[in-house]
């Protein structure tokens, strides 16, 4: 993209980048948050840069100002961006992002999250899920053994190389969160099936050859510590679960999967 002026930010993106933006409202002012989104994310508006002004980014996308304001407020309410009179609409600092909602996760790997990001999320994951599954041993039910055992059938039966699969995975790790019957830890949960969802897609989604390591029975290994209600194996298993996770991303992620963003000062 060009500049658009000497500070160096890039141009508003063109209609046609919409591929026919949807006459919906709702989609349409979602599409221009998406797309402003991962310019964001990606660095091409750093964070205290002000975007253009609505008028100019409204013709450069041939969308009314109205949907333009629409997707600003959807970047407003995920941390992205403020608005104030006179000043425009600044890029606020990383550290006022919601970096574990669900779109703005996905933002991050649709863009190629840097390293550093990964590995926070990484860090999040092996905080949060362990103490789930012990908790989920203490409380869970039959009926979330049930929900866990056919999770891992699906798993099983369609390998997470296929979309059934990858769904199938994202069930079990709800599901263990669901038991808990925390509804704190289980309003992470959205964000946590993201992770995983995209992980995934980097894992499996460039080929169909299979990764050296089973994932199954990490899985299967976590249902029975929890089936068997022994708090510690339970909490053990998902935290191996996860670290194995993240050497399965590592062996298969290159570098130009990593974004360009600066590295946490210190």
């Amino acid at each position: 993209m060009s500049p658009s002026d000497p500070s160096g930010l890039p141009e508003p993106r063109k209609a046609g980048s919409f591929s026919r933006p949807p006459s919906d409202r709702r989609r349409l002012h979602g599409a221009i948050a998406h797309q402003i989104a991962l310019d964001i994310v990606s660095g091409a508006y750093p964070p205290r840069s002000v975007l253009p002004n609505e008028d100019d980014f409204s013709r450069a996308l041939d969308v009314s100002r109205s949907a333009y304001r629409e997707a600003i407020r959807i970047l407003s309410a995920k941390g992205l961006v403020e608005s104030r009179p006179k000043a425009g609409t600044r890029i606020t600092d990383r550290s006022q992002w919601n970096l574990v909602d669900p779109d703005v996760l996905a933002w991050h790997f649709e863009a190629g999250p840097p390293e550093r990001y990964v590995q926070h999320l990484f860090e999040l994951r092996r905080i949060i899920e362990p103490r789930c599954a012990a908790l989920a041993a203490e409380r869970r039910t039959e009926a979330d053994l049930e929900r866990m055992r056919t999770s891992l059938a699906l798993m099983a039966r369609h390998t997470l190389h296929v979309p059934d699969g990858a769904v199938a995975d994202l069930a079990f790790h709800q599901a263990v969160i669901e038991a808990t019957r925390n509804e704190a830890l289980i309003s992470l949960s959205p964000g946590i099936s993201t992770t995983i969802k995209w992980v995934n897609l980097i894992k499996y989604g460039r080929t169909t050859d299979s990764l050296k390591r089973d994932p199954i029975p990490d899985h299967t290994a976590v249902y029975e510590a929890i089936r068997d209600r022994d708090v510690a194996a339970a909490e053990q298993a998902m935290d191996h679960l996860v670290r194995l996770a993240r050497d399965d991303l590592d062996s298969v992620r290159s570098p130009a999967d990593a974004g360009t963003l600066p590295d946490a000062p210190g």
